[in-house]
């Protein structure tokens, strides 16, 4: 990377992902925060008044974003002329999300979002960085689509299916073929902490609106192919699950059953898991975990208040791998939501399309 840091913009900044985004970046080597934008009622505040009172992360607001004055994010010709690219975690229904993210990127600049808005849009690249990004070759179709030159659209998956999804992927070579899985998720995926929502203390919600479905379909995106411009999801391996609300901040577990077309040795998948990397490792990304994938012997592992924060909450931590009686094999895995499942994912996503030439200065 050159000196020169390029300069990024926040859309949704003052909500729990925007924040997240905003610690992130404050002492990135490569990006510069330029921008903060949100709604119109938080518009015309310096950023530490915006996030009076709903300030979320442990660490307190970075001095450098303070005395920032929040933009409205309809504002996009002027927050398009101060910045290379623009991260996206607006609250808002689908359907303005994907107006606004395309206009943003009508504008010449480049949006890597966390919203599942446009998880769907056939040539935008819903990327895990380490396991398809090969995606990226999509970004010049969408780009002729679009009528820009440098604007384009990049999201992230969901973030229920961080803690799966990549072991799945270390394991295709065993081909795969049906999956159960449960996610038990954190609130801090709903953009809530415990005092903003204390009827979850001692209780679990069996319900999480459209989660089950992101669940099942989003793997089978992020494991396709380029075809004539748009990416085909792959049709196996069949996924069935169910998502529940539990009450934890942060760090979604799931519990995963899983049938190989031919049964594996336990002792290969260990292996197999632990020694997967993808492109970030090799290109020593910033933000990439140096281990993707950790496995636990102990039992009792892995625990969110022993694991959730491994390689800086970048990484996947598994345990507990065994036969079953009606699957191959099962086991339970654990991801940070906020940081690998969402704006620590997007930052990443990012790094690797400035790496590769995506993402430039616009001076």
């Amino acid at each position: 990377m050159a000196e020169k840091k390029l300069k990024a913009g926040i859309l949704g900044a003052t909500g729990m992902v925007g924040q997240r985004f905003v610690t992130l970046l404050a002492d990135h080597p490569w990006f510069e925060i330029a921008a903060l934008a949100a709604s119109p009622r938080s518009a015309g505040a310096r950023y530490e008044d915006a996030v009076a009172g709903r300030w979320k992360m442990d660490s307190p607001v970075p001095d450098c974003v303070k005395d920032i004055v929040v933009r409205n994010v309809m504002d996009v010709e002027s927050m398009c002329a101060d910045v290379d690219f623009v991260f996206s975690a607006v609250d808002m229904s689908k359907d303005e999300i994907r107006a606004i993210e395309e206009d943003y990127a009508k504008h010449e600049t480049p949006v890597v979002s966390n919203n599942s808005a446009h998880r769907w849009t056939p040539d935008v690249p819903m990327v895990i960085p380490e396991v398809n990004p090969e995606h990226f070759e999509v970004i010049p179709f969408q780009k002729k689509r679009l009528g820009t030159t440098r604007g384009f659209i990049a999201v992230k998956p969901n973030c229920s299916i961080q803690s799966y999804a990549p072991v799945l992927t270390a394991w295709k070579p065993f081909r795969p073929v049906r999956v159960a899985v449960t996610t038990y998720q954190a609130i801090s995926g709903a953009g809530k902490t415990f005092r903003e929502w204390p009827e979850m203390l001692g209780n679990v919600i069996p319900f999480i609106s459209g989660e089950e479905e992101k669940s099942e379909k989003e793997p089978l995106k992020v494991w396709g192919h380029i075809e004539d411009g748009v990416i085909v999801s792959a049709d196996a391996p069949l996924i069935t699950s169910q998502c529940i609300r539990v009450p934890v901040l942060n760090g979604h577990t799931a519990a995963v059953f899983v049938d190989f077309e031919e049964k594996p040795d336990r002792e290969a998948l260990i292996q197999t898991m632990v020694s997967y990397s993808g492109l970030p490792q090799k290109l020593g990304l910033p933000s990439a975990p140096k281990q993707f994938i950790q496995y636990l012997q102990d039992d009792n592992r892995p625990q969110v208040a022993l694991d959730v924060d491994f390689e800086r909450g970048m990484g996947v931590s598994v345990g507990r791998l065994r036969e079953d009686t009606l699957f191959d094999y099962k086991f339970v895995g654990l991801s940070h939501n906020t940081l690998r499942g969402a704006a620590g994912g997007a930052v990443l996503c990012a790094e690797l399309l400035t790496a590769q030439g995506y993402i430039s200065s616009k001076d």
